[in-house]
């Protein structure tokens, strides 16, 4: 931190002058001020500032009486900015940047829109039709109402005194903000604060009549307030909303959208296919990691250190004591394979392999849609699940949702198209997830069932989104620090799981939604995890009792059901594999980085660094009597899969249950595929089973990037109709099946 002098000031502004007066543009960023450290009359003598930088500080609010008249772009980005207000005699701004002030909420941006009248670019983005929307619309809205409070219960003293009209304001001020409901509660902290300023302006009016200032003004065309922004941590989770409307492709920056007039389909950035020759060899290797973009904890007040996922590496004196009495374990898993015999059977399925062919490749999560971000690293998809089926697996769809960066896109499969498009300027989505709850109408019509998306990611905030009508109708804290991982309960639509990087597990209960879009969260359970969370299953056949959760140091068990026990619970067993036996200094294959059933009751999971993937049976499993120490059971195997050999860690795996196939990408751009008919016989260790087919990188056609990159998630349709894999390189590539004759 440094002290704010005219000489500072002289040497920080431009251009070059003896004078204050005379500054256009002065930079302050990155210095650690705090709004104590400046100086009011000293800034006020700025009076041709016009462009100032206040980026990189402390600043929780400005000082207030700052008289800078020509001022038409401030920097407040990177700050801990909570009090917006203190900006309001800022009245020339015309531009201001706010990105990554964590405290700043959805109302905190309408609120700037009111205070500055002539604001119309907001973190990048054009705002004007909002922003006037919110200055007349909005609350002429509000102005009517607050007029009809009036009108029913008030009337003006007699005689007017000061003490008469101030106890007037007071109670009539605190009744209308209470009384008056307008717009949705993700923005009620505004409407309240808004029908404050309007009922003490119309009581002056009263007693000091004055020409109208605007209110009833036509506003340009506008339908809807659009503004996201992270909610501030001091709120409560059960209402914090937000409403935000999902946008086409080709925007700017959408951290703070403006009402779309019309919502349709645009293409993403495209390439074209070309084809690429087979590579024999199934062996990779990369030397660090491939996760570069650690997810930051949320930041608490006043910090701002990572919270990165742990390394390998770390676990030494854990895993030591982990290994102790493995060899008795690996007696009565093996006693119980040899009891199973040959795999079990799996429903009928098509003994021929489908034939898969590359559709689409879409770089449609790139920063400022630039089609030269190849650093963008997407981390989860998944298919929208059929409504009259609710996730029973049956029914095709072609709508799958990607998730990495700063946004969330709804990709038509079939025509390559985004359909959709969600921004949140400072996020950056690791996780997704579909689930089906009800919606009630008015009128006493019945509720109808509607699909809805949650994502999270860094900021430890979960999004509700439903995207038939192209809004984002809530938002929720579920962690104060990083979201790894969303998971809905198949059977129990509104019971969402979340993962955080504060070693959590959480099932929520987010209910459904009226009309309105209001909602309510409630916390169902906490369960204890020893490492991050980085995949969670339920098991088909028993989703409402038990969870499987796949992490950084195991794979571990929970009883999830519900009036059983406390609502803080911790595992009930570990499920431990052959491959931790090979463990060394250099390689802790206890993090799970993959994990799906297959059936009811066939599990595939597969350790990082290990090379393959493991099926094997949940129900004989679970059978098993838990090591009373180390709560640790052996899988019962029932046969391994071979894999790419890479130490690239979170390369996910996915399967299609209707189809029986499995499906796993590796770090050059392939995809393994592996239809489970095809798997006979026993188990046998150090043999694992060669895959159906190999599908090569289709090696697109681009601005330089053409080589395989690493497949970080893969998602399959119910019917296997298309095959999705997202990259570490900003890149979705959509598999169409086709007729293999």
């Amino acid at each position: 931190m440094v002290k704010i002098t005219e000489e500072l000031l002289l040497e920080k502004g431009s251009p070059k002058t003896s004078k204050l007066e005379q500054i256009t543009t002065l930079n302050l960023s990155k210095l650690g001020l705090k709004a104590q450290d400046l100086p009011v009359r000293l800034l006020s003598r700025l009076q041709s500032l016009e462009r100032w930088d206040l980026s990189g500080n402390g600043l929780q609010e400005l000082p207030r009486g700052l008289e800078l008249p020509e001022l038409r772009f401030l920097d407040l980005s990177d700050n801990q900015m909570e009090d917006v207000t203190t900006l309001d005699s800022l009245t020339g701004l015309e531009e201001l940047k706010m990105e990554d002030n964590i405290y700043i909420t959805v109302s905190d941006n309408y609120k700037l829109m009111v205070l500055l009248p002539k604001l119309r670019i907001y973190n990048g983005k054009d705002i004007s039709i909002t922003a006037n929307n919110m200055r007349f619309t909005y609350s002429s809205n509000l102005q009517h109402r607050m007029i009809a409070v009036w009108e029913k219960s008030f009337c003006l003293p007699d005689p007017i005194t000061p003490g008469k009209m101030s106890a007037l304001e007071k109670e009539f001020v605190n009744t209308v903000r209470d009384q008056v409901k307008f717009g949705p509660n993700s923005i009620s902290d505004f409407t309240k604060w808004r029908v404050e300023m309007l009922a003490k302006e119309y009581l002056r009016s009263l007693t000091e009549p004055k020409e109208e200032n605007g209110e009833n003004q036509e506003p340009a065309d506008t339908k809807s307030c659009n503004v996201t922004s992270p909610v501030k941590r001091k709120q409560k989770a059960s209402l914090d909303l937000s409403n935000i409307r999902l946008t086409p492709l080709k925007k700017s920056r959408a951290d703070l959208p403006a009402s779309p007039a019309e919502l349709t389909p645009r293409k993403s950035s495209r390439f074209q296919l070309t084809p690429q020759k087979s590579q024999i060899t199934t062996s990779a290797s990369r030397s660090s990691p491939r996760k570069t973009a650690q997810p930051s904890s949320t930041p608490v007040k006043g910090q701002s250190e990572l919270a990165e996922r742990p390394r390998r590496g770390s676990r030494e004196d854990r895993q030591d004591k982990q290994s102790i009495g493995t060899s008795k374990k690996d007696v009565k898993a093996t006693k119980l394979q040899k009891e199973i015999g040959l795999v079990p059977k799996i429903k009928s399925y098509k003994t021929q392999p489908v034939c898969l062919k590359p559709h689409h490749v879409l770089q449609c999560h790139s920063k400022q849609d630039s089609p030269d971000d190849f650093t963008t690293q997407l981390w989860a998809c998944a298919f929208q699940p059929p409504l009259d089926h609710r996730h029973d697996g049956v029914g095709g769809s072609r709508l799958v949702a990607t998730c990495g960066g700063d946004s969330l896109c709804l990709i038509d499969c079939e025509t390559g198209m985004v359909m959709k498009k969600y921004k949140v300027s400072g996020e950056e989505f690791f996780s997704l997830a579909w689930s089906t709850v009800l919606m009630s109408r008015e009128g006493g019509a019945s509720a109808r069932l509607c699909s809805i998306l949650a994502a999270g990611g860094k900021r430890g905030l979960v999004k509700l989104i439903h995207p038939r009508n192209n809004i984002a109708y809530g938002e929720f804290r579920a962690s104060r620090k990083a979201l790894s991982v969303l998971h809905f309960n198949p059977r129990q639509g509104t019971f969402l799981f979340t993962g955080s990087y504060d070693n959590k597990i959480t099932m929520w209960d987010i209910g459904g939604v009226d009309s309105q879009y209001n909602f309510k969260v409630n916390q169902l359970l906490a369960l204890d995890v020893s490492s991050t969370p980085l995949h969670i299953c339920l098991p088909p056949a028993s989703p409402n009792t038990h969870l499987l959760a796949a992490c950084e140091d195991g794979l571990h068990c929970y009883n999830t059901q519900l009036g059983t026990s406390t609502t803080k619970r911790s595992k009930e067993m570990e499920v431990t594999f052959p491959i931790y036996k090979e463990q060394d200094k250099d390689h802790d294959y206890r993090t799970i980085d993959g994990l799906r059933f297959v059936t009811d009751d066939i599990v595939a999971s597969k350790s990082c660094s290990q090379g393959s993937i493991y099926l094997w049976s949940w129900s004989r499993t679970k059978a098993q009597q838990p090591d009373r120490k180390t709560r640790e059971v052996c899988a019962v195997l029932l046969a391994e899969l071979q894999w790419a050999t890479t130490e690239i860690p979170y390369l996910s795996l996915n399967t299609c249950p209707g189809e029986g196939y499995i499906a796993c990408g590796d770090d050059k751009g392939r995809l393994w595929t592996y239809h489970v008919t095809n798997l006979q016989g026993t188990f046998q260790a150090g043999k694992p089973i060669p895959p159906t087919e190999v599908l090569e990188w289709p090696n697109p056609v681009s601005r330089g990037q053409v080589d395989g990159p690493s497949i970080n998630s893969v998602a399959v349709d119910p019917e296997l109709c298309y095959l999705v894999a997202l990259s570490d390189k900003n890149m979705v590539v959509v598999w169409k099946r086709v007729d293999s004759s």
